[in-house]
């Protein structure tokens, strides 16, 4: 084997082995709820993310492989129409059998065979380790999946139960909010880097740009709590129509695992369950609609996304040939404070809608399936959480959702004009 494709089996090993870190504290009946269409179980994402590996690397690239199961194929296909049939998603608690022992083991099989493959090739081609990176990228997504759906799970259980329980120190009083400030005119967007992104982020082009203004830090709790306190949710005039039809059908009031609760609010967290809330802490798990009322609550608005990447790279001093942090030694839930000015503890939400950068190509095949038909409909965060994969944190990474969504790690980042 060539040094690349040792570093890759080092990869792999590493990525799949994290998967099973982030689901050990569970027990078994965690794994195989799902309260919600959103949520998917975390049984599921363990047999999705190895039925990925066999579909379209050992079954194709293999010579004689055996699928584990024929049934899985059906059970653990996502999106995937050119691949088959599929349980939709709303069924994916229905899936009891097979169990999550059967599931780890379909993991091993997996792995072994994989392994067997790469030893057997002096090299491999750039498409297939493409291929194989895409799948490791791909499982970081889930983990990161995980940690919302985890949280969502055992945040809405009526005992709040502890996922870890890693003391960590309250988070330090913000200064009063500095801005960032940028100058107007034309701006390249878009990855020109050397190393790995997804297919969304390509087709480079520029943008004209005004005068803008960005916060230096995240919206805290102690200021999302001044919006509560003056009836924001009770206010239409700071929400948009969608946002003010959602609050009142849905009988939203404060961010998702917010609780009041002996005279004071509380809040679920993985690292400890239910704590009192942290005012000094980045509001987190709110959705468009509250960042966006929050913002003309406070007379200002949510910067584009063209603007916070500009600003990032302005600000930060990222180089997009490499990631911002290396993906050794990730923790899920442990992070506390911002690593850099423009990359906090949760995603940010931004004023663009998710479409395609000029130029856009989707890829070939079933992978093409993977980002490009989702462009509609949703909205792009930026910045990374601290549920990321490290050397997933990169200026031009697009993460996108529907507006009404808060059960993944989503916050506030306020702009102006100049």
């Amino acid at each position: 084997m060539v040094l690349e494709d040792l570093r890759l089996r080092e990869r792999f090993d590493l990525v799949r082995q994290r998967t099973e870190d982030i689901c050990s504290p569970l027990t078994p009946e965690d794994h195989v709820v799902q309260p919600v269409v959103d949520v998917s179980p975390p049984k599921w994402h363990l047999g999705h993310t190895t039925w990925f590996f066999e579909t379209f690397i050992l079954i194709p690239e293999m010579k004689g492989y055996r699928p584990f199961d024929k049934n899985y194929n059906f059970l653990f296909n996502s999106y995937y129409e050119s691949v088959g049939a599929r349980v939709i998603r709303t069924n994916r608690g229905n899936i009891t059998r097979p169990t999550v022992k059967e599931i780890l083991n379909y993991r091993q099989y997996v792995n072994e065979h994989i392994a067997t493959f790469l030893d057997s090739h002096d090299e491999i081609s750039k498409s297939l380790a493409d291929l194989f990176e895409l799948g490791l990228q791909h499982e970081q997504q889930h983990q990161e999946l995980l940690c919302y759906d985890i949280k969502y799970i055992l945040g809405n259980n009526p005992i709040f139960p502890v996922y870890i329980n890693n003391p960590l120190p309250e988070s330090d009083a913000p200064s009063g909010a500095d801005w960032l400030h940028v100058e107007g005119g034309m701006y390249e967007m878009g990855y020109n880097g050397e190393g790995f992104c997804f297919d969304n982020e390509l087709g480079v082009h520029k943008i004209y740009l005004h005068d803008y203004g960005i916060m230096d830090r995240l919206v805290t709790n102690g200021e999302y709590l001044g919006f509560i306190s003056d009836k924001g949710y009770q206010d239409f005039r700071h929400w948009l129509s969608d946002g003010w039809e959602w609050v009142n059908s849905n009988k939203i009031t404060a961010p998702a695992y917010w609780y009041y609760l002996d005279g004071g609010w509380h809040e679920y967290s993985l690292n400890g369950g239910l704590k009192p809330l942290d005012l000094n802490a980045p509001v987190t798990h709110v959705s468009l609609y509250e960042a966006d009322a929050f913002a003309k609550w406070k007379g200002l608005r949510l910067s584009t996304e063209f603007e916070w990447e500009v600003a990032c790279r302005r600000h930060s001093g990222v180089n997009e040939s490499s990631n911002f942090m290396e993906a050794e030694n990730f923790q899920p839930v442990a992070r506390k404070g911002n690593y850099d000015q423009m990359y906090g503890d949760v995603w940010e939400w931004t004023n663009s809608a998710y479409l395609p950068y000029p130029f856009y190509k989707a890829p070939e095949g079933a992978v093409g399936e993977y980002n490009g038909k989702f462009m509609i409909n949703q909205m792009v965060l930026k910045g990374g959480s601290c549920a990321t994969p490290k050397d997933h944190i990169r200026a031009t990474y697009r993460n996108f959702f529907h507006p009404h969504l808060r059960w993944m790690f989503s916050g506030i980042r306020l702009a102006k004009n100049q």
